[in-house]
């Protein structure tokens, strides 16, 4: 696996493409702090850039970093989440502008996946996490689905020896608020 991570993250640290699989779906990731990296992965996907990107943190210390403030009930989600779980965090910090949604929020998913979790505490910063797709398309849950322009337009491509057993579906998102609200975005399994 070293090899492979070393290959990734130079790809990353030069604002490259990844197609990589995640604990949930395969995915086009790029360095999230890096600006000119995020408007490839939107080209790529042609995806509106006003729409907000899933970014992958390999544990909550990441999530404070990136963050001003990490609500209470985030320790709580994450400790009893028995499968991956995206929360969208108030008042992003730290991240590429293009990042953050219209509000400032962001979303983070501590990722449960072996190859993601050793790249991310290489790389010591998010990866965004989009679904291999060209938007308005179904996200690939195996690495047949990725359409071939994604493939060709990404910089790097992760093995599928390294996918692990996802669990095929895009994870639920949670939203929350600086004082402990939280709104469900989305279920399990939704596209």
């Amino acid at each position: 696996m070293t090899e492979v991570v070393q290959q990734s993250l130079q790809v990353l640290r030069n604002g490259g493409l990844l197609l990589y699989p995640t604990d949930t779906l395969w995915g086009v990731g790029c360095d999230a702090t890096n600006e000119k990296a995020v408007e490839k992965v939107y080209a790529l996907k042609q995806r509106a850039d006003n729409k907000s990107l899933i970014l992958l943190v390999s544990e909550m210390d990441m999530v404070s970093r990136y963050v001003s403030q990490v609500p209470a009930i985030a320790y709580n989600l994450t400790e009893v989440a028995d499968a991956p779980l995206t929360l969208i965090y108030p008042q992003a910090r730290g991240l590429a502008a293009n990042v953050p949604a219209a509000d400032g929020s962001v979303a983070l998913r501590i990722v449960q996946h072996d190859f993601c979790r050793q790249l991310l505490r290489l790389f010591c910063r998010p990866l965004v996490s989009t679904s291999a797709n060209l938007s308005g398309q179904l996200p690939p849950a195996f690495f047949a689905q990725v359409p071939d322009e994604i493939k060709n337009g990404c910089d790097f491509i992760v093995p599928a020896a390294y996918e692990g057993a996802p669990t095929r579906k895009p994870s639920p998102i949670i939203k929350l608020g600086l004082h402990d609200e939280v709104e469900v975005i989305r279920k399990g399994g939704e596209g």
